[in-house]
C-alpha cells in the first residue's frame, strides 16, 4: 500500500492537504513545547503567592490582557494577513528573551515572579488563538471537520514534550536556559506559520484569495470587540468562553488547594503539574490522531461541543461527595484532555464560516479579553463562595450547574454553525 493512500486512511489527509498540515503540526509543537517547558515553573510561582491569592493574580492576567489587545488590533489592522503571526511571534520571542536576561540577574525577585506568571497566561491565549485563526483563515470548514484535531495533535506531543524538556533541561540550564530555549521554539512556529500561508497562495480556494490575502484587514484597534457584541453568533461562542473558563477556574482554584494541602513540598508541586500534563497530553493525543476528525465528520460540531461539559458537569458532582486529591486528578485529567482533543479543535472550527476580520479580530477578542475576565471574575466568585460556605462542596455543586449550561450552549452553537456552512455552501454554488 502506498504511504500516501495509508495516510489518507488512518489520518483522512488528502494529497495535496499533506504539506499544510506537516506545517500545522510543526507549528503547534513548536509551539506548545516552549510553553509547556515553562507551565510548571508558573504553576508552582502561582502557589509561591499563596493559594487566596490567586484571584489576585488572575485579575492581574485580565489587566495585562486588555493593555495588550489594543496593539494586537492595532497590529491586524496595518498588517498582511499571512504577517500577522510572524510579526507577534517575533515579539515575544524578544519578550522572552528579556525575562531570561531578568531571571539570570534576580532569580529570587518575586515581582519578577508574578510578572512572569501574569505574562505568560496573556502570552498563552494570545499565540495559540492567532496560530488558529490562520487556521481558520487557510483551510474550509470541510477541511477543519478533517483536519484541525489532527493539527491539533502538534501541541499534545508539544504539551508532552515539553514539561519532559524542561524536567530534563532544567538543572543544567536553569529557568533563564529554558526561557531562552522556548524563544527558540516559539520563532521556529512562526516559521511554519508562513509555510502554512505559503501552502494556500499555491492552492487557493479562489482566484482573487492570494491578492486579498496580501492585504491588511482594516479596521481600527477595537473592531473585534465590536464585531462580537453586533453578531449574536459570536455572542453566543462569546457566552461559551465564559462558561468553559467559569469551569476550568473552579477546578484550577480547587486544584491549586488541594494540591498545597496534600504536596507541601514546592518540587513536589512541580513533578505534580509535570505528570498532570503529561498524562493528559497523552490521552488528548490519541484521541485527536484516531478520533476526532472523524466525530465532527460523521456526527457534527454539536458532539464535540457538548460532550465534556456533560463529563465536567458529573466529576463536580464526584468532587462534591468526595473532596479529595485522587478524583480532583481524574477529573482534572478528563477535563484537560477533553478540552484538548474535542472542545478546542471544535470550538476553532465555529469560525470557519465566519469573515477574515472575525476570525482574526473579533476570535482573539474572545479568546484573550472574553476568556480572562471570565476568568478573573469566576475567580472572585470561587472565592466568595468558599469564605461564605467554608467548605468546597458548594461550589462544586455550582459548577455542576455551570457546566450544564455550558453543554446546552454548546450545542445551540453547532446548531448555529451548521446553518451558517450550508448558507456558505450555496453561496459558492
Amino acid at each position: 500500500m502506498r504511504l500516501s493512500s495509508l495516510a489518507n486512511r488512518l489520518f483522512n489527509v488528502e494529497k495535496q492537504e499533506a504539506p499544510a498540515v506537516l506545517a500545522g503540526l510543526l507549528m503547534f509543537f513548536l509551539l506548545f513545547a516552549g510553553y509547556f517547558m515553562l507551565r510548571p515553573v508558573r504553576e508552582t510561582m502561582g502557589l509561591a503567592g499563596g493559594v487566596r491569592n490567586l484571584q489576585w493574580l488572575f485579575t492581574g492576567t485580565f489587566v495585562a490582557t486588555l493593555a495588550v489587545l489594543p496593539l494586537f488590533g492595532w497590529l491586524a489592522s496595518k498588517a498582511q494577513r499571512r504577517r500577522i503571526l510572524p510579526w507577534t511571534y517575533g515579539f515575544f520571542t524578544l519578550n522572552l528573551l528579556a525575562f531570561a536576561a531578568g531571571m539570570a540577574w534576580q532569580p529570587d525577585n518575586p515581582w519578577v515572579a508574578r510578572a512572569f506568571y501574569i505574562w505568560l497566561s496573556v502570552f498563552n491565549m494570545l499565540t495559540i488563538s492567532l496560530a488558529w485563526s490562520v487556521l481558520a483563515d487557510v483551510f474550509s470548514s470541510a477541511q477543519a471537520k478533517r483536519l484541525f484535531a489532527l493539527m491539533a495533535a502538534g501541541a499534545s506531543l508539544g504539551g508532552l514534550a515539553g514539561p519532559v524538556l524542561g524536567t530534563l533541561l532544567v538543572g543544567p540550564l536553569g529557568h533563564s536556559g529554558l526561557l531562552a530555549l522556548s524563544a527558540l521554539m516559539l520563532a521556529g512556529s512562526a516559521v511554519a506559520g508562513l509555510a502554512l500561508q505559503r501552502w494556500r497562495n499555491l492552492h487557493p480556494r479562489a482566484p482573487d484569495e492570494a491578492c486579498a490575502r496580501s492585504q491588511p484587514l482594516g479596521g481600527n484597534p477595537f473592531s473585534g470587540a465590536t464585531a462580537v457584541f453586533r453578531s449574536p453568533y459570536l455572542l453566543g461562542i462569546a457566552t461559551f468562553v465564559i462558561l468553559l473558563a467559569t469551569a476550568n477556574t473552579f477546578l484550577y482554584f480547587e486544584q491549586a488547594r488541594l494540591v498545597e494541602a496534600t504536596f507541601p513540598d514546592k518540587v513536589q508541586q512541580t513533578q505534580v503539574f509535570g505528570i498532570i500534563d503529561i498524562v493528559v497530553q497523552s490521552l488528548a493525543l490519541l484521541t485527536q490522531f484516531f478520533l476526532t476528525g472523524r466525530i465532527a465528520q460523521r456526527l457534527g460540531v454539536s458532539v464535540l461541543l457538548v460532550a465534556v461539559p456533560l463529563v465536567i458537569a458529573a466529576g463536580f458532582l464526584w468532587l462534591a461527595l468526595a473532596p479529595v486529591f485522587a478524583v480532583l486528578a481524574v477529573v482534572m485529567v478528563v477535563r484537560r484532555a477533553g478540552e484538548y482533543a474535542l472542545v478546542r479543535p471544535g470550538r476553532e472550527m465555529l469560525y470557519t464560516s465566519v469573515s477574515p476580520e472575525q476570525k482574526y479580530k473579533a476570535k482573539n477578542f474572545i479568546d484573550t479579553v472574553v476568556y480572562r475576565g471570565g476568568d478573573a471574575v469566576s475567580g472572585w466568585v470561587k472565592h466568595g463562595i468558599d469564605l461564605l460556605a467554608g467548605q468546597p462542596t458548594v461550589a462544586m455543586l455550582i459548577g455542576s450547574l455551570f457546566a450544564l449550561v455550558w453543554a446546552g450552549n454548546g450545542l445551540l452553537l453547532g446548531r448555529s454553525q451548521r446553518r451558517l456552512e450550508a448558507r456558505s455552501e450555496d453561496g459558492a454554488s
